[in-house]
């Protein structure tokens, strides 16, 4: 970036009506020929300015400190365009003078920052954010305004004020206040994280306040059916039409992995058949993330099922998927017909796919993971830490191919010394 021209200068600005007495200085900052002034907030009596040095004149203590403060505003300025250049912005005489001013550090108000932040996702839902994204911002940023008003009577925060202390007593605050759980707690302290580290990447903080803040959640467990409990739901004689129909779409997420919004938005387009297989090729809506899922007969047999069905067809939708909160309202009547103890929801259908269906049938991780619509195979890996079954099932296999070839079947190692 090409060095830019910077002059400074302070001055006496006198009002129209002046007749006597102090007056304010102000400093004029120059950038290749614009001019910006701002006020030192400080006075002086005209006989007392020194024009060409400008400052004030005399060796007493008022005048010394007045003049020192003049030459720390001096600094500030050239300061701030070594900072400017030093981000690769713009130097110009207003970015100075908001530096110098303090302008810019008035404009790093966290809850407008936050709210400008969800103000953009709000914009992009649709296109590269899911409106479930936003809807978790809103509410951390709800949240955060709350903790402001409750514990330090105020309406926003300045960025600059963050620091350890204040991200410890927001969680405190979630935990006990909100009576949230740990996991939770971090989650919604993540979101605001986002925001701060804007701020540090725009260079408007120096370092991130989070930096000594344990951000490590608590390890979940994966809640999932057995292959026991996904045949009784299966082959459970249902009359109801509204458990029959809510029983389908169930089923039909434990064969797929996809997600009750992936599952609702799930589009004619996006199931077709290749090589003779019939698969889907979906985007998933929550990370955008393509998932590649070849159907099993049972899934592929759901859809036919619903080809003609008048609901979807008025609906415009492969499958009769009601509202989040019906569904899993019906899920839970299900349950109970079924008899089985666990309360249903999607997340343990996609879990049941993850786990019971392909991994216990060793179908590769990687594979999976790409049906899944993982952005990384992490996420899938975690499937296969809580898969106890898989393991007693791998002894069991282990056991009978031992036995079958009667390995060490002879050996001494159990005979008793006599």
């Amino acid at each position: 970036m090409l060095e830019k021209s910077l002059g400074l200068l302070f001055y006496l600005k006198k009002p129209k009506d002046y007749t006597e007495g102090p007056v304010q200085i102000y400093l004029r900052i120059t950038v290749d020929g614009v001019q910006k002034e701002m006020s030192t907030k400080r006075f002086c009596n005209p006989e007392k300015w020194n024009t060409k040095a400008n400052r004030v004149i005399g060796n007493k203590e008022d005048t010394k400190a007045l003049n020192a403060y003049l030459d720390i505003l001096q600094n500030k300025a050239y300061e701030a365009r070594t900072h400017l250049i030093d981000r690769g912005k713009i130097v110009t005489a207003l970015a100075i003078k908001n530096i110098v001013s303090g302008e810019d550090q008035r404009q790093w108000m966290l809850l407008s920052l936050f709210k400008a932040h969800n103000e953009g996702l709000k914009e992009l839902i649709g296109k590269s954010v899911a409106k479930g994204t936003h809807t978790n911002f809103d509410t951390s940023y709800k949240h955060i305004v709350n903790f402001l008003r409750k514990e330090y009577k105020m309406d926003d925060i300045n960025i600059l004020s963050l620091d350890l202390m204040f991200i410890k007593k927001l969680y405190h605050w979630f935990r006990t206040v909100k009576n949230l759980n740990h996991n939770s707690t971090l989650k919604n302290i993540a979101n605001m994280k986002k925001i701060v580290l804007d701020c540090v990447d725009n260079g408007w903080l120096i370092a991130d306040p989070f930096a000594k803040f344990e951000m490590t959640r608590n390890e979940v467990s994966t809640v999932y059916l057995v292959k026991e409990q996904v045949q009784a739901i299966a082959n459970k004689q249902i009359t109801n039409e509204r458990l029959s129909r809510v029983r389908d779409l169930f089923i039909f997420s434990c064969f797929t992995g996809l997600s009750f919004i992936d599952m609702k938005q799930l589009k004619r387009s996006e199931v077709f058949t290749t090589n003779g297989e019939l698969r889907i090729f979906k985007n998933r809506q929550k990370t955008g993330t393509a998932a590649v899922i070849p159907l099993l007969p049972i899934a592929a047999g759901i859809l036919k099922k619903y080809e003609n069905d008048e609901y979807c067809m008025i609906k415009d939708m492969l499958l009769p998927v009601l509202s989040n909160q019906k569904y899993n309202s019906y899920l839970k009547e299900l349950a109970d017909r079924c008899e089985v103890d666990i309360e249903l929801s999607s997340k343990i259908a996609r879990n049941t796919f993850a786990t019971t269906i392909t991994l216990a049938n060793n179908v590769p991780m990687e594979t999976i993971s790409k049906m899944m619509g993982h952005k990384s195979l992490r996420q899938t890996q975690h499937y296969a830490k809580v898969l106890a079954v898989k393991v007693t099932e791998d002894m069991a296999e282990l056991n009978r191919k031992l036995t079958e070839t009667q390995f060490i079947a002879d050996s001494p190692i159990l005979v008793q010394d006599t």
